[in-house]
């Protein structure tokens, strides 16, 4: 059956294709007013597309962006699934920095003969969602039925904050229960080795402004007098830091787990051949001591500073002590580390180093928790098989240092634990010009999928 599901793949991929452009030309753009009638346009072609294949489908108002929820629950005795995906995509601009219109797709054959789709979402997140539809599509043309019962969840607002996305999980918890999650909205570890994300870093972002005088002061008759807030702050920041690169926040740590080591030997082994910091310039880990920078960014919580901002910064020079200094401080978190316990340690941390004759105001920038899989998780050992049967090298079970909101949403607010599986590539220009997503990814993602659905039916 599964050979015949994967015969159809093949021979109907024209066919996706032409599917993926028709979406990809819609510009729903959600952070843009301007854009809320092509927002609700793809909302309407999503929930138009799931239909055509069996699924009872709808799209949902909210407070914000439409939800689209489609339910097809065919005979089967495998684990409900609940798919997310998200079909609103980042601004264009620059636009000037585009080769063509990007709500023009097309496939671009480069000089090694490999093609890529181009367009705005080709690859965030329209051609990953795509993927799995098309999966359930071939399923269905051939089977008349899918091997496991699916809901699918695709969001409007994912690139512009998703505030809609957790009242309407916790509205509609019921509705959207199941066995596992699966999550398309990430990357393989190269370009010819699957990989299945099982782990996020959570995050605390936090704004701080120290205020001393009353203004802006002449650095030669105050200096030396005057409390200047950008030295308050530069010690502040320099005590987040420990010598050997740990954070000193007095319970920093609770809840981080230790790495299992079936887990550190794999991410050791494929430091061993990852560029992350050669391809930006670096050489050297800055972290901990004794872990992998894969180890660093994907299993170890941080304290980073993201901006510094204190007297003049214009041209030229001008010798002021001035009356504020602010930065910006985000928090990566991991395992069972407390997103508001941080924030509040962190800001006793800072008072506690607030001179008499200063003061210091807070802004919160969001917070969310970590996430992790057991890797005994029998979910996560089908998803491999699966992925290595398609792509011919065994899949790797990587981490991101990054955050994916909707992951722990799904475990906090309907006790899912999620299978992050994507087919993007670090160079895809997400977010940038002349976004792109591999024919080859497009094509053995639909593929993927359907092996995943295959072996999770078993």
């Amino acid at each position: 059956m599964l050979d015949d599901v994967l015969a159809r793949i093949d021979a109907d991929l024209e066919a996706s294709l032409d599917r993926l452009f028709a979406l990809l030309r819609i510009p729903s753009i959600s952070t843009d007013p301007a854009f809320a009638g092509a927002c609700d346009e793809a909302a309407s072609w999503c929930a138009a597309a799931l239909a055509e294949i069996g699924f009872a489908a709808a799209v949902r108002p909210t407070a914000g962006r439409a939800m689209v929820v489609g339910h097809r629950t065919d005979p089967s005795a495998g684990p409900s699934v609940l798919f997310y995906g998200h079909y609103d995509v980042q601004p264009v601009d620059p636009i000037e920095l585009w080769d063509t219109d990007p709500f023009a797709p097309r496939i671009v054959t480069r000089d090694d003969g490999s093609k890529i789709i181009v367009a705005r979402g080709a690859a965030d997140d329209k051609g990953q969602l795509l993927t799995f539809i098309e999966a359930c599509r071939a399923f269905v043309a051939v089977t008349g039925r899918l091997p496991v019962p699916v809901t699918v969840l695709l969001e409007g607002e994912e690139e512009s904050g998703g505030e809609s996305l957790p009242p309407f999980l916790a509205a509609n918890r019921e509705e959207l229960s199941a066995d596992v999650a699966l999550v398309c909205d990430t990357g393989m570890w190269n370009r010819t080795t699957p990989a299945i994300t099982a782990s996020l870093r959570g995050v605390v972002g936090e704004e701080i402004v120290i205020s001393a005088a009353s203004k802006d002061l002449h650095s030669g008759l105050y200096g030396g007098a005057a409390r200047n807030p950008n030295h308050v702050l530069a010690r502040i920041l320099a005590d987040l830091h420990d010598e050997t690169g740990r954070v000193t926040l007095p319970g920093f740590y609770e809840g981080v787990p230790d790495t299992p080591e079936e887990q550190r030997a794999q991410w050791a082994e494929l430091s061993r051949n990852d560029d992350l910091l050669p391809g930006v310039g670096l050489s050297i880990p800055a972290g901990e001591a004794g872990r992998s920078v894969l180890e660093q960014t994907w299993g170890r919580p941080t304290a980073e500073v993201n901006g510094m901002i204190g007297g003049y910064t214009g041209a030229g020079f001008k010798t002021v002590i001035p009356a504020k200094a602010s930065a910006k401080v985000s928090f990566r978190l991991v395992g069972t580390q407390d997103p508001d316990k941080v924030r509040e340690t962190f800001r006793a941390f800072v008072r506690a180093r607030i001179p008499a004759d200063c003061s210091v105001a807070f802004e919160e920038h969001g917070a969310s928790g970590g996430f992790r899989v057991d890797l005994a998780n029998p979910h996560l050992a089908r998803g491999r098989a699966a992925l290595t049967a398609e792509w011919n090298t065994e899949a790797v079970v990587i981490g991101s240092g990054g955050s994916i909101p909707v992951v722990g949403q799904f475990k906090s607010i309907l006790g899912l634990d999620t299978l992050m599986i994507g087919f993007g590539l670090p160079d895809d220009q997400i977010h940038s010009p002349n976004e792109k997503y591999e024919l080859t990814s497009f094509h053995k993602g639909i593929r993927s999928w359907a092996r995943v659905l295959a072996e999770l039916a078993e």
